[in-house]
């Protein structure tokens, strides 16, 4: 059985949830201990007010980092379209009621460090020395703060690293 059908196997008996396009099924800043997973359709993921990623794979989730850094949700999801997703209220029983979610969810974390990582390994690579490139010369401090592992879960929002850059660079 492949990660997706995993998930969605695990996750069979929590209670499936219908949202209409736009419907706000996560609010960044707020806190609910809960997790969802995608079950149909698909949601528009915003971070500080702009759009990073639009998911659509099936047994994707949502709600888990903040549970698991008992912080606030990084980020808001909406319904692109009629999307149905299974809730788990208390997304800490889910975690601890099946190790193999557990496991699953970390593994996809996993990925996606490993992921964004390797992508800024080669932004730096390609373009990190290119005098036409402003801005790009800070992947190696990215890099190197993302090695370390700060303990941020302490620091109030204002106190959290945040890029330094231009939020409207001439380029």
């Amino acid at each position: 059985m492949g990660p997706v059908s995993a998930v969605l196997s695990l996750t069979a008996d929590l209670p499936e949830v219908d949202y209409a396009d736009g419907h706000v099924v996560i609010a960044e800043g707020t806190r609910t201990g809960s997790v969802w997973v995608l079950v149909d359709g698909a949601v528009r993921v915003h971070r500080a007010g702009q759009q990073i990623s639009t998911i659509d794979r099936p047994g994707a989730t949502f709600g888990e980092i903040s549970l698991l850094l008992d912080q606030a949700h990084g980020a808001t999801v909406v319904a692109a379209g009629p999307t149905r997703m299974r809730l788990a209220h208390d997304g800490a029983q889910l975690f601890d009621r099946h190790p193999e979610f557990a496991r699953l969810v970390a593994a996809e974390l996993a990925r996606r460090l490993d992921s964004l990582t390797g992508y800024l390994a080669d932004v730096q690579r390609q373009y990190g020395g290119a005098s036409g490139a402003p801005g790009l010369s800070m992947v190696t401090d990215v890099l190197h703060h993302l090695a370390q592992h700060p303990d941020t879960q302490h620091l109030n929002e204002a106190e959290r690293p945040v890029s330094a850059r231009d939020p409207d660079p001439e380029y």
